[in-house]
C-alpha cells in the first residue's frame, strides 16, 4: 500500500510540473506578421479600451510597462515624447501592465514608490503625466499572455491593418545619454514614409514578467520574513545622539513610538513594509520607543507582533526629555516623530505627527537613485 502510494505522488508530482511547463509554453511571443490580438482592458483615465478605439490610427504601439520596475521607469518620458512627436502623423500609443500584483514581492520594490495594482497605476499615470492611455491587464493578464512580452517595457508595433511589424526594445540603452539606435522611432519613420523594415525584431531588457501563479512565491516570501528575530535594546543619551548623527553611509528612517500612541501604531505597518522594500540598498529603518525602560516586554511584544525585524530601541533612561534632547533639541516631545537622515545626518523628511508613506518612499527612491539613468 505504502509503494502504491509513493507511487501516485511521484505520478501527481510529475503531473504538476508536466501541467506548469505546459503553461509556460503557452505564453509565447506574438511572431512578426502576426494580427494584433484583441482585448477590452480598463484603463486608467476610467474608461476601456480595445483595438477598435485606435483604428484610425496609421500605426498602433502596444508598450508593456509596469509601475515597479525601474527600467521600465526610464523609458517613461521617452514614450511621452514619442507620443508628442508622433500625434500628428497618425501614430497612436497603448500602455498595458501585465503583471499581477498578488505576485510581486515586497523586496522587488526598492525602485519604486509603487506596486503594480491598478489603484497605485492611476496614482503613477497622474504624478507622471501619462499622455497615453494605461491599461490594467493584472490578476489574469490573459491579454498579456497573447502578446507574450519577455520584460518590461516591450514594445510591439503594427501597421495599418494591424499586422505586427516591429516588436522588442525602444532603443539600445536605458540611459538616455548612451543610445545609438533608435528602434522604435526608426520602425515609425519607415512605417508612415512606406519604407522597408530593416529590423523587425530585437531583444529586450528590463524586469521580468510577474505573470499570475506566483502567489505562492510571494506567501513563501512573505512566511520566511515572519521568522526573523525581532530584538530591542536600550538606547542612552549617547547613543541616541550618535542615532542622529548618522555616519553608516546609508540613509536612515529613524521613528519614535510608543506602544500608547495611537497614531503610532497605527503606522508601524506601513513602516515595517518601507524598511522590507528597500532595506537590501542602502538604507535602515531605525525605531525608538519612548516607553520606559521597564516596559520592555510590552514594547518587545508590539515589535514582534508586527514582525519588526529591523534595529529597534528603547529610551534607556526615565528621564525622558533628557533622550528626547539628545537626539533632538527642537523635538517638542509629541509622538510620532519621524526622521528621514543622508549619510551625513542631513535631514531629509521630518514629520511631527504620522507620515505619507507614499511621500516618504518618493523621497526615498529620488535620494537612492545613484544617478543610475544619468552617467
Amino acid at each position: 500500500m505504502n509503494r502504491l502510494l509513493l507511487s501516485l505522488a511521484i505520478s501527481c508530482s510529475f503531473l504538476s510540473l508536466s501541467l506548469l511547463a505546459e503553461t509556460a509554453e503557452k505564453i509565447q511571443t506574438l511572431p512578426l506578421g502576426a494580427p494584433a490580438p484583441d482585448f477590452n482592458l480598463p484603463s486608467v483615465d476610467g474608461r476601456n479600451y480595445s483595438l477598435q478605439d485606435f483604428a484610425k490610427a496609421k500605426v498602433l504601439v502596444v508598450a508593456f510597462i509596469c509601475n515597479h520596475c525601474p527600467t521600465a521607469q526610464a523609458y517613461e518620458e521617452r514614450l511621452k515624447k514619442l507620443v508628442v512627436d508622433y500625434q500628428g502623423k497618425g501614430v497612436a500609443l497603448v500602455a498595458l501592465s501585465p503583471n499581477d500584483p498578488k505576485s510581486v514581492r515586497l523586496d522587488e520594490l526598492g525602485y519604486t514608490d509603487l506596486s503594480d495594482s491598478f489603484e497605485e497605476m492611476k496614482i503613477r499615470a497622474s504624478h507622471k503625466k501619462y499622455n497615453f492611455p494605461y491599461l490594467y491587464d493584472g490578476e489574469q493578464s490573459k491579454v498579456s499572455k497573447l502578446y507574450g512580452p519577455s520584460a518590461t517595457p516591450h514594445v510591439f508595433i503594427f501597421d495599418a491593418e494591424r499586422k505586427l511589424r516591429y516588436l522588442g526594445r525602444i532603443d539600445d540603452s536605458e540611459r538616455e545619454g548612451l543610445v545609438k539606435v533608435h528602434d522604435a522611432r526608426n520602425t515609425l519613420e519607415a512605417l508612415l514614409a512606406g519604407r522597408e523594415i530593416k529590423v523587425g525584431k530585437t531583444n529586450t531588457f528590463g524586469c521580468s514578467i510577474k505573470w499570475p501563479g506566483k502567489e505562492e512565491t510571494v506567501q513563501r516570501y512573505m512566511a520566511k520574513l515572519a521568522t526573523e528575530p525581532v530584538t530591542v535594546e536600550l538606547a542612552d543619551a549617547q547613543a541616541l545622539s550618535k542615532l542622529r548623527q548618522n555616519g553608516a553611509g546609508k540613509l536612515r528612517l529613524v521613528n519614535f513610538w510608543a506602544t500608547w500612541c495611537g497614531p503610532c501604531i497605527t503606522e508601524f505597518p506601513d513602516l515595517v513594509k518601507i524598511n522590507r522594500s528597500f532595506r537590501h540598498r542602502a538604507f535602515e529603518l531605525i525605531t525608538v520607543s519612548a516607553n520606559f525602560p521597564d516596559e520592555k516586554k510590552d514594547v518587545l511584544a508590539f515589535l514582534q507582533k508586527n514582525q519588526a525585524s529591523n534595529q529597534n530601541l528603547l529610551f534607556a533612561d526615565t528621564d525622558k526629555y533628557k533622550s528626547m534632547a539628545a537626539f533632538d533639541p527642537e523635538w517638542n516631545g509629541a509622538l510620532p516623530y519621524t526622521l528621514l537622515l543622508g549619510p551625513k545626518g542631513e535631514v531629509l523628511y521630518q514629520m511631527q505627527g504620522p507620515i505619507d508613506p507614499l511621500e516618504v518612499k518618493r523621497i526615498i527612491v529620488k535620494s537612492l537613485k545613484e544617478d543610475r539613468f544619468d552617467r
